[in-house]
């Protein structure tokens, strides 16, 4: 890779004889050159530079331009706070933060750097550079600093007082620790007092609550916005010394005009504003165009863009933008060579390693019949620049390899809000709160009852209350946490509760045990079947498919590039693939099929695409002829829309070996399809197909390489389980620039919807209007006709006729309607890049996951989409349909750690990948618990003797008695006080999220950060809690010893042996270890029966330390075999 040194200054020559007392005009920039003109001015005199571009997403290509060009210089953005004026609703933090962000940092003296905004934003006044002085708190180490003071001014400031602090302007008090979320910092920060002396601060991730640096002193700042900051408001132009600086503007008649607006704007809405609280008039709020020119005056100015309004001088630039290739690399290789020719510099700039590889392979497969390579014509350098373009005057050419390949280029701004918000409403979802449903894996489906404290013996211990049928109540113990989960069926569906000592529960485990063993027993088998035949191994990938991948739109996520790896090594191998590959919508399935198929058909072989739906066969017919166009690759259809003839002449073609790729429905694999040498078989949605095709499928199989996509999620528990039994990839990193959809909540409003809909139909796109209620949908699309009369509206929903349904289905499809107003039925499957809005009414009955899915139809092309969810106001809303409606507004990226919260698409998944009969299993007994008892059955399935045939593996009862674990689990019973203490973490819902994480401990690293984190959040750790910690330790000793139960009572120990006499454990070492030490200390150990349980008696053991102590005596005494060396 070449340095970017060689871009450096590349217009110092511009800037000799430079006035810099006068305004310049710069005329004839093109692409991305303004950005590299900023950094040979901003180098060369090392002054700040303000940059006012025309609108927020050109300012954003500005930041990245710059923030690439001038790394080490700081370069921050001032956005809007996207406030509507005098409307009370909280404003977007995120916003507000960035801008107090940056109102901090100029109103250091020794600020230089670049700050880059856009009319909008620069419009809204900002408190003055004293005020804000005034009302910053510095916290300094080891100054003196009172919990009741800080709690007072930051609670004057506006600030929340939380349990958890996960957003700007909280702040919460645990014992000596302070939590604030500063409005001008990205991070919390967190203060830790000594008695009254600041100890330590740090910033810490409010998505795990955790520190992640050290500082000697912090400013906090409240939101700039509030009220005590109302009395003299600036532009911002006024923290920038003007003479020490340069203004560089984008169309100041413009932006000029956006000041009045906003300010005409802000007018209205003040005199119409009819609430209790006092206004602040908007002179005070927003500035005129007459304040901005008086502080333009000031400033040496650069104008760019269409037309000049303050510049005496033209600077004059001699430039064109980036040819189009229409990704036709020979024109593009004969354009580079033409530059070279006349003298000039060509660069292609591309940050993606990988994009240049391909780009690079290429220019060399394209050169190599003139014995060339690609750096005889073009230099590469790795920089991420928006626009190419060309200078006549500098001999130079800069290409970008996203407009080569005409793919999306997105801008990066930092993402404030989000990470944490989702984390938060993460943690609400996952949280047990009293009345949830919970299932016990020994006893069935409670009731969650709260924690609540026990007296053992005069000693305090904190359990776990579950209410079951007729209200028995079962206390768990903190350390048996992992036994229960929080029950998650089917949304909507209410389980059985069970009753204390029937046998029913038990009866059904060992049922589903029984059924889900048989299933994973076919799957194996099946599996391994398949590994034993001989099937067709594809050569490596040619220069046409490099060429293919290259021109892909997006940008490929690390995802993508691993499944597209796994499927080709797949084809390589001289065995039929059969690999399953899942992923969300719109997360690039269908690109990784194209490249298979096109693979296959580059060694001559022919590929079966089959559908589930008629416009699904039509929608990647045209997906797969538009990315293939250009290359030796003929594609076609079957369907019911083509007419006889069509589909006899296609099969004709087929079976003569002139149709490379078809795509079909059930057709496909009907008897009169042939084809002249099948290579690939993909199948889209196999759970969508009935019985018949499912069979005629098998036998179809046998041989060819088969890839399956589905885009039902396959929960991550179920993958790792299914290792060995079914190849799967899965894509859970959407594309990088893809636009979150812009996700709000509302209520059923006549002008929003207009609004809406109108700015849809006006910028050329379409809208899905969800109305899941058929008997009164004609009256919603008469609604959106009479509010817009211009607009084409369809009407579509499941009890239509099948065919006539499709038919309006390929008709929105082709852009003949604008509006589908439909039920649900649009929630899978349709992808229309132009329908960039969705409005779901009564969004409040809909599950999780159907909202999710219906979001996903929008947002598929480069453009910003729009989900507008209609519900009742929040009173009249369940609880629970809050919590949902929050969570997808929060949840606005695709993919965004969502699957966490969407158990119902899990049951659906497992569901799809495991039969119909295993979803009955699931709603019956919850998700979790059935994973459990799946994981359970696959473990003992790899004890028989029939999987080392099948498989081929070694498995546990190969390995040696050294190296196994008898025992999966050690039950404790104590009347120590173990617990964490509720004057540490005060929180119950915290309390029992701590508990339930200690539980799952596996191993001593995870156990000494968990309690390195307990410090870090709560301060010093009590006796207690430590004690807690350890008895994970002892629990681990016990288990590796064969002990299925420990009982710490009266300051005895009774450790209770494997209650299972034929099992290997009694001839291992473990055991012998423990009659060894029973035997070496009599006095303090004995061994007794009852019952037939064998187990020990030992004395004096009066803590956990204790019983750890004497655990690790026992484990001492372990003798393994002698390992001969040379020299014996």
């Amino acid at each position: 890779m070449v340095l970017n040194k060689k871009l450096e200054g590349i217009f110092n020559s511009k800037l000799q004889n430079l006035n810099l007392n006068q305004n310049h005009w710069l005329q004839g920039l093109n692409g991305s050159a303004l950005p590299f003109f900023i950094q040979s001015l901003y180098l060369t005199h090392k002054r700040s530079c303000i940059i006012v571009a025309s609108d927020k997403e050109k300012a954003a290509y500005l930041l990245n331009d710059l923030e690439t060009l001038l790394a080490n210089e700081k370069t921050l953005f001032f956005p809007e706070s996207y406030r509507q004026p005098y409307q009370e609703e909280k404003t977007t933090n995120a916003n507000i933060q960035e801008r107090a962000e940056v109102l901090n940092l100029l109103s250091k003296d020794t600020f230089k750097g670049i700050v880059i905004t856009y009319p909008q934003a620069l419009a809204e006044k900002v408190t003055l550079k004293q005020k804000l002085h005034q009302n910053t708190l510095q916290i300094k180490k080891g100054e003196k600093l009172s919990i009741d003071f800080i709690s007072e001014f930051l609670v004057s400031y506006d600030f929340e007082h939380v349990d958890f602090v996960y957003e700007p302007g909280q702040f919460s008090i645990r014992g000596g620790i302070i939590d604030i979320f500063s409005f001008a910092n990205e991070f919390p920060y967190r203060i830790e007092l000594f008695g009254n002396e600041v100890d330590a601060i740090r910033t810490f991730d409010p998505t795990d609550q955790l520190s992640n640096a050290k500082f000697d002193f912090v400013t906090i700042i409240p939101n700039i916005n509030s009220t005590i900051f109302t009395e003299e408001k600036v532009v911002l132009l006024n923290y920038f010394d003007a003479d020490n600086s340069f203004l560089f503007f984008e169309d100041a008649g413009y932006a000029l005009d956006i000041f009045d607006k906003k300010f005409e704007t802000a007018t209205k809405a003040f005199h119409q504003h009819t609430g209790e609280i006092k206004q602040v008039p908007p002179e005070k709020l927003y500035a005129k165009s007459d304040e901005l020119k008086e502080q333009l005056k000031k400033f040496t100015c650069f104008e760019f863009g269409i037309r000049p309004v303050l510049s005496s001088d033209t600077i004059k630039f001699n430039q064109r933008p980036q040819p189009s290739f229409n990704k036709n690399f020979d024109l593009l290789i004969a354009n580079l060579k033409e530059n070279k020719s006349k003298g000039y510099d060509n660069f292609f700039l591309t940050d993606n390693v990988k994009q240049a590889d391909r780009l690079i392979t290429i220019f060399n497969d394209l050169l190599a019949k003139e014995h060339r390579t690609y750096d005889t014509i073009i230099d590469y350098l790795q920089l991420d620049i928006h626009e190419g373009f060309i200078d006549e005057d500098l001999k130079l050419a800069i290409y970008t390899d996203h407009q080569i390949f005409e793919r999306y280029h997105r801008f990066k701004l930092k993402e404030l809000k989000h990470k944490s918000a989702e984390a938060f409403t993460i943690k609400e979802l996952l949280t047990l709160n009293p009345g949830d449903f919970v299932t016990h894996i020994d006893h069935g489906i409670g009731r969650f009852a709260g924690l609540q404290k026990l007296n053992i013996n005069g000693k305090e211990q904190e359990s776990v209350k579950l209410l079951f049928r007729d209200n028995d109540a079962l206390y768990v113990s903190i350390h048996s946490l992992h036994r229960i989960s929080k029950f998650s069926g089917k949304e909507g569906h209410t389980p059985k509760i069970d009753k204390l000592g029937s046998t029913n529960w038990a009866t059904l485990k060992l049922k589903t045990k029984r059924n889900v063993k048989e299933l994973a027993y076919d799957l194996i088998k099946l599996y391994a079947e398949r590994k034993a035949k001989p099937g067709h191994a594809f050569p490596k990938d040619n220069y046409l498919q490099h060429e293919l991948e290259a021109s892909f739109i997006y940008e490929d996520t690390p995802d993508q590039i691993k499944v597209t790896k796994d499927v080709k090594r797949d084809l390589e191998k001289p065995h039929p693939m059969d690999r399953l590959v899942c992923g969300d919508v719109g997360f690039g399935k269908t690109e990784i099929a194209i490249r298979a198929a096109f693979k296959a058909v580059c060694d001559s072989k022919q590929v079966a695409i089959l559908v589930p739906t008629t416009i699904l066969a039509y929608q990647h017919f045209k997906t797969f002829t538009d990315r293939l166009k250009d290359l030796p690759c003929n594609v076609d259809y079957i369907n019911r829309f083509r007419s006889t003839k069509q589909v006899k002449d296609t099969l004709q073609r087929l079976a003569e070996g002139k149709v490379d790729i078809i795509i079909g429905t059930h057709k496909l694999v009907g008897k009169d399809v042939k084809f002249k040498d099948l290579g690939l078989l993909i199948i889209d949605e196999e759970q969508k197909f009935g019985v018949g095709v499912k069979d005629k499928l098998k036998t179809f199989k046998s041989n060819v390489d088969t890839l399956t996509l589905t885009a039902t999620p396959i929960p991550r528990t179920l993958q790792f389980s299914l290792m060995g039994a079914r190849d799967l990839s899965v894509i859970s990193t959407p594309p990088p620039n893809r636009y979150p959809v812009q996700t709000e909540l509302h209520s059923f409003d006549e002008e929003l919807i207009r609004d809406a809909v109108s700015y849809e139909l006006n910028r050329g796109g379409q809208v899905f209007f969800v109305h899941n209620k058929v008997q009164n949908i004609t009256d919603i699309a008469g609604i959106i006709q009479r509010l817009v009369p211009d607009a084409r509206i369809a009407i579509g929903h499941g009890q239509m006729d099948g065919e006539k349904l499709e038919d309006v289905m390929l008709g929105f499809m082709e852009g003949e309607y604008d509006v589908l107003v439909a039920t649900t039925i649009i929630e899978s499957g349709l992808d229309i890049s132009n329908a960039n809005t969705i409005i779901i009414n009564d969004a409040q009955n809909f599950g999780l996951s159907d909202l999710h899915q219906m979001r996903g139809r929008v947002g598929r092309s480069n453009k910003k989409a729009f989900c507008y969810l209609l519900a009742p106001s929040q009173i009249m809303l369940t609880g629970e349909a809050r919590k949902r409606l929050k969570a997808i507004v929060d949840f606005s990226d695709l993919g965004s750690g969502f699957q966490i919260a969407m158990r119902d698409l899990d049951i659906r998944g497992a569901g799809n990948l495991l039969g119909g009969e295993q979803s009955g299993f699931i709603n019956d007994m919850g998700f979790d618990t059935y994973m459990k008892i799946l994981n359970e059955a696959i473990e003992e399935l790899k004890e028989e003797d029939w999987y080392k045939d099948v498989v081929g593996e070694e498995h546990e009862s190969d390995k040696s008695v050294f190296s196994r674990q008898f025992v999966k689990e050690t039950v404790i019973e104590t009347d120590l006080p173990l617990l964490i203490p509720d004057t540490y973490v005060t929180s119950l819902t915290e309390r029992l999220l701590l508990y339930r994480e200690l539980d799952n401990i596996t191993k001593e690293e995870d156990l000494k950060l968990f309690e390195t984190n307990l410090k870090d959040r709560f301060g010093p750790v009590p006796l207690e809690a430590i004690e807690l910690i350890n008895v994970v330790r002892m629990r681990w000793k016990a288990m590796k010893l064969g002990f299925e139960k420990l009982t710490l009572k009266n300051k005895k120990m009774l450790a209770y042996f494997l209650n299972k006499q034929e099992s290997d454990y009694f001839s291992s070492p473990m055991f012998q270890a423990a009659l060894l030490f029973a035997q070496k200390y009599p006095n303090l150990c004995t061994l007794k029966e009852q019952n037939k349980k064998l187990y020990l008696t030992i004395e004096d053991v009066d803590s956990v330390k204790r019983s750890a102590e004497v655990l690790t005596q026992i484990e001492d005494l372990i003798q393994f075999p002698q390992v001969a060396t040379d020299e014996s």
